[in-house]
């Protein structure tokens, strides 16, 4: 006889499907994030040297719970693909991207 405690302490399982398009991802090099009093918005963009524009690849909703859950687990993430790999280095200039990359600037 099952006992209904022990089912409630196994692991739900959930099946997640990945389609052959999403499993071949978007490239992005930029996140702009921002936040509502109840939701957090990352656009994900992909900028091109030279391009007088950038295009969002992705737009991911989030609610500012599951915003601090991706928080924890990208660290989590980060920090043992450092203690497998080795660290990231981070130039200080990363946080004033440029948005031209270096290429020319446009004019209006």
């Amino acid at each position: 006889m099952d006992n209904p405690s022990n089912k409630n302490n196994q692991e739900q399982q959930i099946n997640i499907e990945l389609t052959e398009e999403m499993a071949e991802g978007t490239y992005a090099n930029l996140v702009m994030i921002a936040h509502s009093q109840s939701e957090f918005f990352l656009d994900f963009v992909r900028l091109v040297p030279g391009a007088p524009k950038a295009k969002v690849q992705s737009r991911i909703i989030l609610t500012p719970d599951h915003a601090k859950r991706l928080l924890h687990v990208l660290k989590d993430s980060i920090d043992k693909y450092e203690a497998n790999v080795g660290k990231i280095s981070v130039q200080e200039e990363a946080n004033q991207f440029p948005l031209n990359f270096g290429g020319t600037v446009g004019e209006a």
